[in-house]
């Protein structure tokens, strides 16, 4: 019977590895086949990514552009649409949007935005509001309370 721990490759499949600057008799002697000098003759010779030869490389030739705003407020977005199917008169926190798996943290702040339609009254509970969405939210007969972040 042929089970995993009795394969073995056929005969004459495998063959011994080369070693190579292990003297003059074996053929690949002094230089071990790497030629003479040379970054690829040394040991872990292999040029640094982006290396050019000496020439300047593309990150250093072209210009910097643009900053990064280090005070920049990335929130997590929820649309009106994402609120559908939730009953009528329940407070919509954090929390619960992050339960509902709508939002991924309830450590970041978090923006309604007024993509879709909201039919239902509710108590929204967020750190900011679009216009567009505070309005559909208070058409509906809810409340849209803006926490501080």
């Amino acid at each position: 019977m042929i089970t995993l721990n009795t394969l073995r490759p056929s005969v004459g499949a495998v063959k011994p590895r080369k070693r190579v600057g292990r003297g003059p008799g074996s053929g690949h002697g002094k230089t071990a086949s790497r030629g003479h000098k040379g970054l690829k003759s040394r040991s872990g010779g292999k040029p640094a990514s982006g290396f050019e030869g000496g020439q300047m490389p593309l990150q250093r030739r072209l210009p910097k552009r643009g900053f990064t705003n280090i005070f920049k407020m990335i929130y997590q977005i929820v649309n009106l649409t994402d609120l559908q199917g939730i009953e009528a008169h329940t407070v919509v926190t954090r929390e619960l949007l992050q339960r509902m798996g709508k939002i991924k943290s309830s450590a970041k702040p978090t923006k309604i935005l007024g993509d879709g339609e909201i039919t239902v009254p509710l108590t929204i509970q967020a750190d900011r509001f679009s216009e567009v969405a505070k309005q559909k939210i208070i058409a509906a007969g809810g409340i849209a309370e803006e926490q501080s972040a």
